[in-house]
Formats: C-alpha cells, sequence, structure tokens
C-alpha cells in the first residue's frame, strides 16, 4: 500500500506550481506524466489527446465505462480505489453523516462526488464535506460537475497512488480553497492532516482526526476506523 512518506522515482522532481495549464509543445509523455505526480500510465487516458479532455469527456467516459476519472490540466486520469479503501471510505461517510444528523453543517459526498474545483480540475475526493455556506440559500446545485469547492477533502490512499500525485492533489485542494485535507493511509494505519501545505499533523492508529474549525466537535478516532480489518 502505498504512503505519501515514500516517494516513487518518477515523482521526486515533482512541483506543483511548475505545473502548466496547457501541455506544451516540446513535451513527451515522460513529461506529462511527471507533471502528474508520477501517476502509473494504466491510469492516463490517451483518448482524448493529452491537453484537449473536457469536462464532457469525464461524463461521457464514466457513461461508456463506469470509471471515474479526474480531469487534471485538460488531461483524463483514471481514479483508483481497491475493495479496502472503499470499505474505509464508506465507514468515514457514515460517520460523518451520523455527526451531521445532530449538527446541521452541510452535506457529505462520497467516491462518486465529482466537482470541478478549479478551472479544468475535475477532482473526486473519497469522501469531502461540504458547509452549508457554500450553497446560495442551502440550495444544491443540479449540474453533474458542480462548482464547488469542499471544505475537507479526505483520501484514502491506495497502491497506485504516488507520493508526487498526492502532492499535487493537495495543491490543488488548498489552492481551490479547501480548509482541511486528510490522507489516511490504510497500510500503516495512519493518517495526515493538513491545513497548508507546510501544516501537517501526523496521527498514529490510537489517535483520533479532529474535525477542527471545519466540523467542529467532530471527532475520528483511527481505532475506530481500522476495528474491523485484519492485523
Amino acid at each position: 500500500m502505498a504512503s505519501v512518506d515514500s516517494p516513487p522515482e518518477s515523482a521526486a522532481t515533482f512541483s506543483a506550481p511548475a505545473v502548466a495549464s496547457l501541455a506544451p509543445a516540446n513535451w513527451t509523455v515522460a513529461d506529462l506524466v511527471a507533471s502528474l505526480g508520477g501517476i502509473p500510465l494504466d491510469r492516463i487516458r490517451v483518448s482524448p489527446p493529452f491537453g484537449t479532455a473536457t469536462e464532457k469527456d469525464v461524463l461521457e467516459v464514466e457513461r461508456q465505462t463506469g470509471c471515474p476519472c479526474e480531469l487534471i490540466d485538460g488531461t483524463l486520469v483514471e481514479k483508483t480505489m481497491g475493495y479496502y479503501e472503499s470499505f474505509l471510505a464508506a465507514r468515514i461517510n457514515y460517520l460523518i453523516q451520523m455527526f451531521l444528523a445532530t449538527h446541521d453543517l452541510g452535506i457529505v459526498l462520497g467516491a462518486d462526488g465529482t466537482l470541478r474545483i478549479l478551472p479544468r480540475q475535475v477532482r473526486i475526493p473519497d469522501v469531502c464535506f461540504i458547509s452549508w455556506d457554500r450553497f446560495l440559500d442551502r440550495k444544491l446545485p443540479t449540474e453533474p460537475i458542480p462548482n464547488l469547492v469542499p471544505d475537507l477533502a479526505i483520501e484514502v490512499l491506495s497502491a497506485n497512488n504516488t507520493e508526487g500525485e498526492m502532492q499535487r492533489k493537495l495543491h490543488d485542494y488548498l489552492t481551490a480553497g479547501v480548509r482541511l485535507v486528510w490522507y489516511i493511509d490504510p497500510h500503516a494505519r495512519s493518517a495526515k492532516s493538513y491545513t497548508a501545505e507546510d501544516q501537517c499533523v501526523e496521527l498514529a492508529e490510537s489517535q483520533s482526526l479532529s474535525g477542527g474549525d471545519v466540523l467542529p466537535g467532530f471527532e475520528l478516532a483511527m481505532k475506530e476506523l481500522f476495528a474491523k480489518t485484519a492485523t
């Protein structure tokens, strides 16, 4: 299982601010992969051609194949999640839903919640919380890819996630205005909580993630999260 602590060689030179909005004419596939954070090639779709994909393509690929894709600078990248990561994400979603049942602070989305967080950047957090402050008159948008930025974005790391990919995603989330980001590592039974790219709290299995100012009063006990999984 991958961890954001052990970057693969292909992602070692990643620098989020250097990512271009359109692929330069002299780029190779290696340059594209590096800009995406060393994502495995089998997750990068070649059709539409790199740099030309749109939100319409995001919807069409999912309609045809059932495969959710994120849109990163005009390139479609398949979302990766195994059964174990899916179980943990569903568990987190349930716990936040239960909290919101008595604390009417906003809504929670699952791993098919496709969001436009920045121009030409469509992301799909494994779980995310969006406060009512993000909605006009508390009315939910009906378009398939709304222009919405979560207050809390949660990613459950899987084997195909690279260090560079998660750094890029963290940069995008925080640039867009996400206030709190949780990266949960099932293999290490640990988590990282970010309020800025250089402000990270690392938590062991014996500790709890705090909703802080984003979800006041919410605590996610890591031990409870992993209670039903094998050691």
